[in-house]
């Protein structure tokens, strides 16, 4: 798991390095274009992914401690935080595509191509998040259904799921503050 674990952060740190890239050449049009940005969202999907955290924490030391039916508690409530995390997202998105900000749109409209380039990177990025969320989810309900991993004290499976949606969650934290905050003054 934490080869796997491993090479996806390397996955998400080309995107992060391209945006350093951009940041570093293009440091007024990158804070222009995350203008664009709605922070509040953004702030709030933090809040939410960080309390999905704490809940996977919470169902690997419930399996530890014997208490399965606290597990498969904590699990689904990650999975409802995730959830409402993807329904905010999906939100955002739609009111991204009605401003014409979503770079192959035929009314994408921006005022430079580093614009652009910002708009391609964060779509890019929090595309592939939402995608790793997405897995993350079938994986927690997956855990949270199987009785076996459930009553396993050592928490194989729900740890290794826990440990997929700790980074997750690491890589949103980083996501925030490389898009979200780079437009605030």
């Amino acid at each position: 798991m934490l080869v796997f674990l491993a090479s996806e952060v390397m996955l998400f740190g080309g995107i992060f390095a391209a945006a350093l890239a951009m940041r570093l050449e293009h440091s007024t049009e990158y804070t222009a274009a995350a203008h664009h940005l709605k922070l509040w969202l953004g702030t709030a999907n933090t809040a939410l992914l960080l309390t999905s955290s704490l809940f996977a924490a919470l169902a690997v030391e419930a399996a530890r401690e014997g208490a399965p039916k606290w597990a498969a508690r904590a699990l689904w409530g990650a999975v409802v935080l995730g959830l409402a995390f993807l329904a905010i997202k999906g939100a955002e998105y739609a009111g991204e595509y009605r401003e014409g900000l979503m770079p192959w749109t035929a009314n994408a409209q921006f005022g430079t191509r580093t614009e652009q380039l910002f708009m391609n990177l964060y779509f890019v990025a929090t595309g592939l998040h939402a995608v790793h969320v997405t897995i993350g989810l079938a994986l927690m309900a997956v855990a949270a259904l199987n009785g076996a991993a459930r009553e396993d004290r050592h928490a194989i499976l729900i740890g290794n799921v826990a440990l997929y949606w700790h980074l997750v969650d690491i890589v949103w934290v980083f996501l925030y503050p490389t898009l979200y905050l780079a437009g605030v003054s």
